[in-house]
């Protein structure tokens, strides 16, 4: 299973959008600063999550989420998670 995930910098009120095969390993690597375009504002929290069969379809969705260009659509995503 792949993984679409959205995390939340609280310390810099920032959100970030990926996909991956491996949620526990990929968000360690986050915060341990081992991602280019996500260290500098660790750490991060899992704030919401979709499974896929496939990475393709995953990947697909990432790119639907950041096509929106829309932090009202990603607090929206959030607010309907039932999370």
């Amino acid at each position: 299973m792949y993984s679409t995930y959205i995390l939340y910098s609280k310390s810099h009120d920032r959100y970030y959008v990926g996909h991956c095969a491996d949620m526990a390993s990929r968000l360690m690597r986050h915060n341990a600063g081992k991602v280019l375009s996500t260290k500098a504002y660790a750490p991060w929290i899992l704030c919401y999550e979709e499974k896929y069969p496939t990475k393709s379809e995953a990947s697909r969705r990432e790119r639907e989420i950041k096509a929106k260009k829309s932090r009202k659509y990603l607090e929206w995503l959030l607010s309907h998670s039932g999370a």
